[in-house]
């Protein structure tokens, strides 16, 4: 692996997984902005649930980026690099965006500012493509762990700062200085990008030669040996923990849990376990094969999700406990992502590593949603202890998936994830 930058010279895992890491928090500092601030700032300028709710759809091009990662893997000169060609010009774009909105007249131009907004996610949407290919790439099978860390960390790290640190600032440096912090930001990454971004000189990055043939070996992948159990098991992995996670802020509020309380101990200790639990999924999937650095990870995320059955079925939990459990949530649910997203990324055809990716990358987040959806009628229906032991029942079937995944692996043709 070189250095396009620096030619001949050998790219480190740990520059490999700054790199990374730099990238995917760029990605994430506009999702965060419009998942946790953007909301509050709607609501303070009186603006109805409704249209908050719906705000929510700004999110679209992450759900249908597949459309158009096969142009990511297709084009790109290689002269400048096939993945920087496409890193550059969207962080520009981002930067872009988030200037044009601190220019805007705060709580007055909401139209223009929710275009930007669309704008901002298209283009971090479509970075991500670029990233996750570059990434696969890069990565040789013993880093994937350590690089899944990058993503999954860098990518929350980004979306603390976009929808909580500066929203946080904006008290002191306002709307306009909010914006400006988040374009000098990207900006910071965009220096990056241009200066420091690897390529991989390897004939797998060298690109295909036409956009049929990227579709036709996607096409393939989905006919292999395994295909479809793969696609499950990434598609139900997080069920039952999304299910009880959608409930769990509504059930403490019953339980008389003020909204600051919720807001400390989930938006701050809970990320924070989350980032760590995120860091030793990674570390466990770069010394476990990571089939089975999934099935450690899934099998302990049960425990926490048992607790808060627990605590629903209690009268009275202690607020202590509470606490304990949620914590403990976030911890053993971010070190099965990042085992997770490593699987995935051993998984590809890095011939069209940035399009099958992304592939399973829309797999596992259309299979956790629709779990969110109907949390809400099936406690109106059953309670919580219902959903919470509804979402254990469906984390310890899941388990059941781990001898297919295996079985799969070894059958002729298939792609092994070990390793």
């Amino acid at each position: 692996m070189y250095n396009r930058a620096m030619p001949g010279r050998t790219t480190t895992s740990a520059a490999k997984v700054g790199i990374l890491g730099a990238l995917y928090f760029a990605e994430g500092l506009p999702f965060g902005f419009q998942a946790t601030a953007l909301p509050v700032l709607l609501r303070s300028s009186g603006i109805s649930l409704t249209a908050i709710g719906w705000a929510y759809a700004l999110s679209l091009p992450w759900m249908l980026k597949i459309l158009w990662a096969p142009l990511v893997d297709r084009f790109g000169p290689r002269r400048f690099g096939r993945r920087r060609a496409w890193i550059v010009p969207n962080l520009t774009c981002l930067a872009a965006a988030a200037l044009a909105a601190a220019a805007l007249e705060p709580g007055t131009a909401w139209v223009p500012l929710l275009a930007l907004v669309f704008a901002m996610n298209l283009a971090a949407a479509t970075l991500d493509i670029a990233v996750d290919g570059l990434a696969v790439d890069l990565l040789e099978p013993r880093e994937l762990g350590y690089g899944n860390i990058a993503q999954v960390v860098g990518y929350k790290l980004g979306m603390l700062t976009g929808g909580g640190l500066l929203l946080w600032a904006s008290a002191w440096v306002g709307w306009r200085g909010l914006f400006a912090s988040m374009a000098a930001l990207i900006g910071l990454v965009l220096v990056i990008a241009l200066t420091g971004t690897p390529e991989a000189a390897r004939p797998i990055s060298a690109g295909t030669s036409t956009l049929r043939e990227v579709v036709g070996r996607l096409a393939a992948a989905l006919r292999a040996p395994g295909a479809v159990w793969l696609l499950v098991f990434i598609g139900t992995y997080k069920l039952g923990e999304t299910m009880a996670d959608a409930m769990f802020r509504p059930f403490l509020v019953d339980l008389g849990f003020r909204e600051s309380e919720i807001g400390w101990w989930i938006g701050t200790w809970g990320m924070g376990c989350s980032l760590a639990g995120s860091f030793a999924g990674g570390v466990l999937a770069s010394h476990a094969p990571r089939l089975t650095a999934v099935g450690i990870a899934a099998a302990a995320r049960i425990l926490p999700l048992a607790a808060q059955w627990g605590l629903a079925l209690a009268e009275t939990p202690a607020r202590g406990l509470v606490v304990a459990v949620t914590s403990a949530e976030h911890f053993f649910g971010g070190a099965l992502t990042t085992a997770m997203f490593a699987y995935m990324m051993g998984r590809v055809d890095r011939r069209i590593g940035a399009t099958h990716y992304t592939l399973l990358a829309t797999v596992e987040v259309l299979g956790k949603n629709p779990a969110a959806w109907i949390s809400g009628a099936l406690a109106d229906r059953w309670g919580y202890a219902g959903v919470f032991g509804l979402a254990v029942a469906l984390s310890v079937a899941y388990l059941g998936l781990l001898l297919p995944a295996r079985l799969s692996e070894r059958r002729p043709g298939a792609r092994p994830a070990a390793g």
